[in-house]
């Protein structure tokens, strides 16, 4: 009877350390399925590099400077003037992305004259000192921007390709595949990007 009943305790044991090393092998599997999850979450949403291509952003960002975006911003909001995006022109898949600031927002209307913005007929100042446009593009007369359309312009006014022209036209909020908010390289210039 003894030994009927040690043999059971031991059985028992034995169930009981294989199930305890059953368990901790799936909570360690599923520790690394979190951990692997929020790894692709934090690089799809926040961890997606582009370049900028040009000296259309100079002062902020120069040509060749690899920087991060954040596209989860504009999945729950929208662009807010100021805010530096990358974007598609025209949607065109075959395009480079271009970096621009966003001046003009859904809604409002755009004028460029005598080198200087205006929306809704009121001058617009901005925070950083520019320089007077010396071309005012298709800008020349007032735009209407439509529901999802954007205004851009590069920060070396008269040095950029933007939506002063027709290649580059109103940007689609379709189009925009996030907001740039750290610069990455080169080395000497790592840093949040205002």
């Amino acid at each position: 009877m003894r030994k009927s009943r040690r043999g059971v305790r031991r059985r028992q044991k034995e169930k009981l350390t294989i199930r305890q090393k059953l368990s901790a092998l799936l909570l360690w599997i599923f520790e690394i399925i979190v951990v692997v999850l929020f790894a692709f979450v934090l690089v799809f949403f926040f961890g997606q590099t582009r370049s900028n291509i040009g000296q259309s952003m100079e002062l902020t960002l120069a040509d060749g400077d690899r920087v991060l975006l954040n596209t989860f911003n504009y999945r729950v909001g929208s662009p807010k003037r100021g805010d530096i995006i990358a974007f598609k022109p025209n949607g065109s898949e075959a395009s480079y992305t271009h970096i621009k600031r966003v001046i003009g927002l859904p809604g409002e209307t755009v004028q460029i004259k005598d080198g200087m913005i205006y929306i809704n007929d009121k001058i617009f100042l901005e925070k950083t000192d520019y320089p007077a446009m010396n071309n005012a593009g298709i800008a020349s007369e007032p735009i209407t921007l439509g529901v999802k359309e954007y205004f851009v312009l590069g920060d070396n006014r008269n040095d950029s390709e933007d939506s002063r022209y027709a290649d580059i036209g109103l940007v689609n909020s379709d189009y925009i595949e996030g907001k740039v908010y750290y610069r990455i390289s080169p080395s000497k210039t790592v840093g949040f990007v205002n």
